[in-house]
């Protein structure tokens, strides 16, 4: 090692790069035509933990010698390629340490350092100057210098001893020296956030290879230098206060999948054996927010939310999503934003927010104008929690115009974004838990699920799963719910205890999603059997109870299950799990409460069918008047719907009011009606 230590620097890390692995690299390098060298840490540190020392400590110094030893290596493995390229940049990863973001300051600067998180805001990349050629406006001289810092530098003095004039220096473009670079923003993951604390962020200037490297929601881990950038006051001059920046040296895109949650290997066996368990559905709902008393349909709901289906691309480039939505609408003090909440804490990846605080460009994506001018584009909250669950509480309290915004996260999965000359799709593959409160404070059974609620039928029908909890006085049902609340205040903890503990069950959750069950001959028949019984119709007229939309729900809830037991093929028991799920859901909101028959088009038009009819015969007379030339006033059609049709008089004034809120007839003149 002695001798090692006396070598000069490059040769040391040229030796290192001798090495077969590094030497395929390189290798692969010429083949591609890029100019980096990818190297992992913790190979240098058992070649030369010296040398790996002094990178982390003094990395300008020694990164200047890697890369000299690099371009050296290249030209010996293709001598042709390495003459043509000026310079090879050494990209190190998996440092031995990530330093939480928070915990970046003073102590880091200058040093190199590793740190992970979000991906939260991505400015268009732009042509940084890194050689700049000036020519002297008197006598035509150029001067060549090389570029650092966020200013440029002019010369001095002209080169020419005839001139040696300062100036003026006009840059000469096309003899200049660019490189591409970027500055991105990461932020702290929200499951290390600590509790009531804003997130934190730092800026990375991102060069040449790296740019566009990562898009706005990706989780990334970055190896760079700590630099600091002096801040300027208006009109008073220079700060003694810093701003914090990281110049990367390498960016790793973690994977989307939630099992980066760390599995030790005592983790698998005892996830092994608890998937074992036939018990382990109901092991997992009575883990599921143990301290809320009972809803236990909808903690199941909860479990094929965490787990989700399959999701599957098509040869002609269709995507069917596999995550699972569901809303839960509730009266006042039933325990929905805990709900909520425990769920976004429980899920390897999750976020929690109120729609009463949302905007559209907070859920989905916005662009903002730099201080440089230029434009970034920046993630939301469906798009941060990608892969993940986004738990929105208080939706119907959201505005119109921002409860359009998610219409296409939550069928296409995807966030859409053209503003500022900034045209992007991000994907926001994540899976919804709503909560809301009915309009008139108390869900009220004899109105329809529209009528119910604040928001529009296109939202309601993307929901796989939409359930109504009500606070009835029910006597054996309050004494059991006011012990558990009791024994909570005096004992601090739940009466009866979690079979899995929340860690675990992260893990679990985490561990589950590699699996992708397929559908069985057996199940698939299952469901085709269900589903056409509920499309079977006593006649033409009658409403119809389910749609494709709803078999998909079928198919994704009865994978979600499958996978909660870690089985590669879906049962006939988790199809009918999925069956009586869904029509449990359907009971609730897709009962016609005028005909008491089930009928989907309460929540995809929002109108059962019963009403439709209703409102096609007031429509059908007023047509009926203007064909015969004259326009009918409002007392003639009560009249006359009452003695054709035996619609009393208080219903048709309802049904007409509903025609003309929905723009179909109008009045041209008081007491007059007309079709629009």
């Amino acid at each position: 090692m002695t001798e090692a230590r006396t070598l000069d620097p490059t040769e040391r890390f040229q030796d290192f790069m001798k090495a077969d692995r590094y030497r395929k690299r390189l290798a692969d390098i010429a083949l591609s035509g890029v100019n980096s060298l990818t190297v992992d840490f913790e190979d240098l540190m058992v070649f030369d933990p010296d040398l790996a020392d002094n990178i982390i400590r003094r990395p300008d110094e020694f990164l200047k010698y890697a890369e000299d030893a690099a371009l050296a290596q290249l030209k010996i493995e293709d001598s042709i390629y390495g003459e043509g390229v000026k310079k090879v940049y050494v990209r190190f990863r998996k440092l031995p340490a990530v330093i939480p973001l928070r915990s970046v300051g003073a102590e880091q600067i200058g040093g190199l350092i590793m740190v992970d998180g979000i991906l939260v805001r991505a400015m268009s990349a732009q042509p940084l100057l890194t050689r700049a050629s000036f020519r002297c406006g008197r006598c035509g001289q150029t001067v060549t210098i090389d570029q650092k810092g966020p200013l440029m530098t002019f010369p001095t003095a002209c080169d020419n001893p005839a001139c040696r004039r300062s100036g003026p220096f006009n840059l000469v473009e096309e003899e200049s020296e660019f490189i591409n670079s970027q500055r991105i923003r990461v932020q702290e993951k929200p499951e290390d956030l600590p509790p009531g604390q804003l997130p934190r962020w730092i800026d990375v200037k991102l060069v040449e290879d790296l740019v566009d490297i990562a898009r706005p929601g990706d989780r990334v881990t970055i190896t760079g230098i700590a630099r600091t950038r002096r801040e300027y006051l208006p009109r008073r001059g220079a700060s003694t206060t810093f701003e914090l920046f990281l110049e990367a040296n390498s960016v790793d895109v973690a994977g989307k999948e939630p099992e980066i949650v760390q599995i030790l290997p005592e983790d698998e066996r005892a996830i092994r054996e608890l998937a074992r368990d036939p018990r382990v559905h109901d092991k997992i709902i009575r883990s599921i927010a143990p301290s809320i008393y009972g809803y236990d349909h909808i903690k199941e709901a909860i479990m094929y939310l965490l787990f989700s289906g399959v999701p599957k691309s098509l040869p002609d480039g269709v995507s069917i999503r596999g995550d699972v939505n569901a809303l839960l609408i509730g009266d006042p003090g039933t325990a929905k934003s805990q709900l909520l909440q425990y769920v976004a804490k429980i899920a390897p990846r999750g976020l929690y927010t109120s729609g009463r605080g949302s905007t559209a460009a907070g859920l989905t994506a916005a662009v903002l104008r730099e201080r440089d001018g230029g434009m970034s584009l920046e993630a939301g909250a469906l798009v941060l929690a990608d892969r993940g669950i986004c738990a929105i509480d208080e939706i119907d309290k959201m505005r119109q115009e921002d409860r359009v915004a998610i219409h296409e996260a939550m069928e296409q999965q995807t966030v859409s974004v053209a503003k500022g000359g900034i045209v992007a799709t991000l994907n926001a593959r994540t899976s919804i838990l709503a909560a809301a409160n009915p309009a008139l404070g108390r869900y009220d059974p004899y109105r329809t699920i529209a009528e119910n609620i604040n928001l529009p039928v296109t939202i309601l029908s993307r929901f796989d799963l939409i359930f109504v909890i009500r606070d009835e006085p029910v006597k054996e049902i309050d004494q059991s719910m006011a012990e558990h609340i009791l024994t909570l205040h005096r004992t601090g903890a739940a009466k009866v205890e979690a079979p899995i503990q929340p860690q675990l069950l992260r893990k679990y959750i985490g561990y589950a999603k590699q699996f992708k069950p397929v559908l069985t001959d057996e199940a698939a028949m299952r469901l085709q059997d269900f589903y056409l019984q509920m499309r079977t119709t006593e006649s033409r007229e009658s409403p119809i109870a389910i749609t494709a939309r709803q078999l998909e729900s079928l198919v994704r809830l009865a994978e979600a299950r499958a996978r909660v037991a870690m089985r590669k093929e879906i049962a006939v028991e988790d199809a009918q799990a999925a069956i009586l799920l869904v029509q449990r859901s359907m009971q609730q909101v897709g009962i016609d409460v005028t005909t008491g028959k089930m009928d989907i088009d309460i929540i995809m038009t929002g109108k059962p069918k019963s009403l439709r009819d209703k409102l096609q015969l007031i429509l059908s007379v007023i047509v009926e008047a203007e064909r015969a030339g004259e326009m009918i006033r409002d007392e003639e059609l009560y009249e006359r719907v009452g003695r054709d049709y035996d619609v009393d008089r208080g219903e048709a004034e309802r049904l007409l009011n509903q025609l003309v809120r929905d723009g179909m007839v109008y009045s041209p003149k008081p007491g007059y009606l007309k079709k629009a």
